[in-house]
């Protein structure tokens, strides 16, 4: 048997994940401590992951000596070459942190770190829904979209990790804001871009005299999510049901764009997709089978993300997995 150690490191919440291998590669994960992030410098958060580490390893009996690798998942930017944090925009103050150098001088473990999206993809491709692919893409499809990579069975992060960044794509001229760009793939496909549709929808409307469904009156402007629209779509309101139409056709288009650029043979879309997939995926593949090639599209599979709600432990543990086999 061989250990491996996940740590997730978000802007509200940390975390440590020890899990067990399999000679056959199947993860079991034996314990998992959760922390607050803080607004408190790094070097204090450090201090806690390392007391953590060691909390967890002598609960399980585990040894240093034991564990082969540490995976780090963090939000970017980031240098993964490097293994440096480097001001990811929800941790103030974490200003090129050698996060890398720091795990591998204290525990003397061989360690590696990635951003959220390609610790995502490692960890669907290795246990989740892109199981057995050579070439994958993972998308996030939540609070922002961004993408992770696996080409020729390798994940691929590009020359300065900003591989897969496929929510800056500008679809439209106007639209609503994601990545800080108007009409963006991620403005009009994450929960935040979602949102933005529906309450612009909301507006025009009351501005007409009428209302939606998921917005009767001005009150109820600042509390449309994807979430309140997704369920007022389910119940068979009109203008809710045209917003999630609108952003499956978008969704459409970019995969269109990434099929015919990439030739992957599976497509793995997480949170927001998997929750609303049947309110997204129909305007969706029929965007698809108008415009991706058809020799690329009829070798690709789309499907929701597998791992649900532990992808985020699973993630840190697979950065874990693929950092011990890189040599």
């Amino acid at each position: 048997m061989e250990y491996v150690a996940g740590i997730d490191i978000g802007g509200t919440k940390c975390a440590v994940v020890l899990g067990r291998r399999a000679g056959n590669g199947e993860i079991t994960i034996l314990d998992k401590k959760a922390f607050p992030t803080g607004r408190r410098p790094y070097s204090e958060v450090l201090d806690e992951f390392f007391a953590t580490v060691e909390e967890i390893l002598s609960a399980q009996g585990v040894k240093v000596s034991q564990v082969v690798a540490f995976g780090i998942s963090c939000g970017g930017p980031l240098d993964s070459k490097r293994g440096v944090i480097m001001s990811p925009p929800n941790l103030p103050g974490w200003d090129d942190v050698p996060i890398v150098r720091l795990f591998e001088e204290r525990f003397g473990v061989k360690t590696g770190v990635q951003n959220d999206a390609n610790a995502c993809a490692l960890a669907e491709w290795q246990f989740g829904a892109g199981c057995g692919a050579q070439n994958m893409i993972f998308l996030t499809f939540g609070t922002g979209m961004g993408a992770g990579l696996i080409l020729d069975g390798r994940l691929y992060s590009g020359t300065n990790d900003m591989a897969g960044e496929v929510g800056h794509m500008a679809m439209r001229p106007f639209g609503p804001v994601g990545y800080g760009k108007a009409g963006s793939f991620e403005g009009f496909c994450s929960g935040g871009g979602i949102a933005q549709l529906a309450r612009s929808r909301a507006m025009e409307a009351l501005q007409m005299g009428g209302g939606v469904g998921y917005c009767p009156d001005p009150a109820s402007l600042d509390g449309i999510t994807a979430r309140s629209v997704a369920e007022a779509a389910r119940q068979g309101d009109p203008a809710a049901l045209e917003v999630y139409r609108t952003s499956g056709e978008l969704l459409g288009e970019g995969l269109s764009i990434l099929i015919d650029v990439l030739n992957p043979e599976t497509i793995v879309i997480g949170s927001i997709f998997a929750r609303a997939h049947d309110l997204l995926w129909p305007a969706a593949e029929s965007v698809i089978h108008q415009q991706s090639l058809s020799y690329a599209r009829e070798v690709c599979r789309v499907v929701p993300a597998g791992l649900g709600e532990q992808i985020g432990d699973y993630a840190a543990l697979s950065v874990a997995v693929y950092t011990a086999s890189q040599r």
